[in-house]
């Protein structure tokens, strides 16, 4: 009993010295708490997932009712389902100010960290299409076949890496075992990756607001920047809760409440709105494969970052031009995401255009930059 204490005394001090007595930069703001908020939204989705995941069966034909049934009949069922629904949203909202802190800041510098972060965006993103397909209504059964379709242009073994994924001749009940199936497991990779994104961030220690490599201006994780965070997720989850009890609906499509029909497509078809700027890209382009590669190429540009950066300093703080572009990039993802819930007419089609063209321009334009400014001022 007394070696056994010890072992877990030992692991707690390893515990504590590796986490709470963390080093940590004493001018990290508050856009550094979507880290930890993250953690939580994962909680959040795990565990109203595997609530939800015990009273669902993928199946075309009562999927809908089900999850209809859900709602209606069991006890708190709309309740998680309200949580796990919105709780996506909240992901996203946290992962997209996470990356752009990321942008801005440049703490793709922090080469493992960042190249983790960025797969487990993918994964992310990948997790919540599939879970947008499950309930069987008729904006995600449409929404499934345009995307799945899209791997049709993949050369050679497009049409039969389609009928792969379909699991038949369209989407189907293979189709949603399927992404049910990679729904439900894809999280727990996500997980494991966050164990390793953390991993990674200790051995380098945390970016900072200056983009100093290191600073003796630390001061230990716990107790002050522990409660920050803690602060910050009291805060989400009230906001959070505030939807989730009294807008439950307020960011669904109406035709997420229509059962799915294969011989009626909807007027318009889109994703959830955390897609709208990657759709926006992808009809931007007059051909189909090029609209795949550009859709493909707006989320896997970020692994080039940490390979193109030419400047001496990190910080975009450093360098007005950069710290201008970012903000004209900003502008042209929410104009994305504004475009890509209008119809494909102009002048929605020919602003999409523009604003891919500045999508893309900052992933060129952004390394060169801080390079000339240290040129002209030196």
């Amino acid at each position: 009993m007394t070696k056994h204490t010890g072992s877990m005394n030992s692991l707690m001090k390893v515990f504590t010295g590796t986490f709470i007595t963390l080093p940590a930069p004493a001018n990290i703001s508050t856009l550094w708490n979507f880290g930890s908020l993250l953690s939580l939204c994962l909680f959040i989705q795990i565990m109203s997932g595997l609530f939800l995941a015990s009273t669902y069966s993928p199946n075309m034909d009562t999927s809908f009712a089900l999850v209809n049934n859900v709602m209606e009949s069991t006890d708190k069922g709309w309740f998680m389902r309200s949580l796990h629904a919105n709780g996506a949203s909240l992901f996203f909202v946290c992962l997209y100010l996470h990356v752009a802190r990321g942008l801005y800041y440049s703490s793709f510098m922090l080469t493992n960290v960042w190249l983790v972060g960025t797969t487990m965006l993918l994964m992310v993103m990948a997790t919540a299409f599939m879970g947008y397909v499950l309930p069987v209504n008729q904006m995600s059964y449409w929404g499934a076949s345009v995307i799945t379709n899209l791997f049709s242009e993949v050369p050679y073994l497009g049409p039969t890496l389609v009928q792969f994924i379909w699991g038949g001749l369209s989407v189907d009940n293979p189709t949603l075992m399927r992404f049910f199936t990679f729904h439900f497991f894809f999280p727990f990779i996500v997980l494991a990756m966050v164990a390793m994104h953390i991993i990674f961030l200790h051995q380098t220690g945390s970016n900072n607001p200056l983009g100093l490599s290191s600073t003796t201006n630390k001061i230990v994780f716990n107790s002050f920047l522990s409660f920050k965070d803690l602060f910050g997720a009291a805060l989400t989850i009230l906001v959070f809760l505030f939807i989730v009890f009294y807008y439950p609906m307020l960011l669904s499509d109406p035709e997420n409440f229509t059962p799915a029909d294969p011989s009626i497509t909807p007027n318009h078809i889109q994703p959830e709105w955390y897609f709208l700027f990657a759709y926006a890209i992808l009809r931007s382009i007059p051909n189909k494969l090029g609209g795949v590669l550009a859709l493909l190429m707006s989320v896997m540009l970020l692994y080039t970052l940490p390979f193109t950066h030419l400047s001496k300093m990190k910080s975009s703080y450093f360098y007005p031009l950069s710290a201008m572009l970012f903000w004209v990039f900003i502008s042209a993802v929410f104009l994305l995401t504004w475009i890509g819930a209008k119809p494909v007419e102009e002048p929605y089609l020919s602003a999409g255009q523009v604003m891919t063209m500045v999508y893309f321009s900052y992933f060129v334009i952004g390394p060169l930059l801080p390079k000339m400014w240290d040129s002209l001022t030196n």
